[in-house]
């Protein structure tokens, strides 16, 4: 029987990690500093049927990896849709979802655990305490607002964890057109560089963070978020 917790806490186009060379303890399994991963998805399918497929078969990696699901606690659209994958793959799901959303985008009863909280901040903050790394599949506008707050926080220097872009159907092109954009408008310097993955393959996705979450630890990037966030 599931075990379910209902609580309120308290209030260039594409910058690329460089990943060798590949420390071989995460190659051969004796270290997995991905136990989590929050995915920033749609609670729509979207019009492309690649979009449900590869969000199904994320959800099937990360069971098959023992990495958990941290999202957004909703059973609609791709949210819904890699979180059953998990699910039915016999994984591990937490939904974090505001109270004023959990008729709106149908919470997932069938979550291992459900935190239910009061406002959009709270659930994005444990969202990011509760993830060693980000993956953003196609979405709507929530979707862009989480992806680029976590874009904003790896450049401040707030955190070292993993974020990815995964680009399904190059849904994500446009955006990392601004990207290349603002760079070259001289509003993303240098000194404050994007650090993030691209992604076009699902298969890619959960290597290239193991593999960055390992460069980070070896140079000492993955402190915590500041408190002032």
């Amino acid at each position: 029987m599931n075990q379910k917790s209902f609580l309120a806490p308290p209030g260039n186009e594409s910058q690329r990690l460089r990943l060798d060379p590949v420390m071989r303890h995460v190659e051969k399994g004796r270290m997995n500093l991905i136990r989590n991963i929050c995915v920033y998805c749609g609670s729509a399918p979207g019009a492309d049927p690649l979009f449900l497929d590869a969000a199904l078969e994320l959800g099937r990696a990360l069971a098959a990896h023992d990495i958990g699901l941290v999202y957004g606690g909703g059973d609609n659209g791709l949210m819904g849709a890699v979180a059953r994958a998990v699910l039915a793959e016999g994984g591990r799901v937490t939904g974090i979802i505001p109270s004023f959303l959990r008729k709106r985008e149908n919470m997932l009863e069938a979550a291992q655990e459900l935190i239910i909280v009061d406002d959009m901040h709270t659930r994005k903050r444990i969202m990011f305490e509760r993830a060693d790394a980000f993956v953003a599949l196609p979405g709507g506008i929530g979707t862009l607002e989480e992806l680029v707050e976590q874009l904003t926080w790896v450049q401040l220097g707030q955190h070292g964890k993993p974020v990815l872009i995964a680009d399904i159907a190059g849904f994500w092109k446009p955006l990392l057109s601004l990207f290349a954009h603002m760079r070259g408008n001289g509003f993303i310097r240098e000194q404050f560089e994007l650090n993030y993955l691209v992604s076009e393959k699902i298969g890619d996705v959960i290597p290239m963070l193991q593999k960055a979450a390992a460069m980070a630890e070896r140079t000492g990037k993955t402190k915590e978020l500041d408190a002032r966030l």
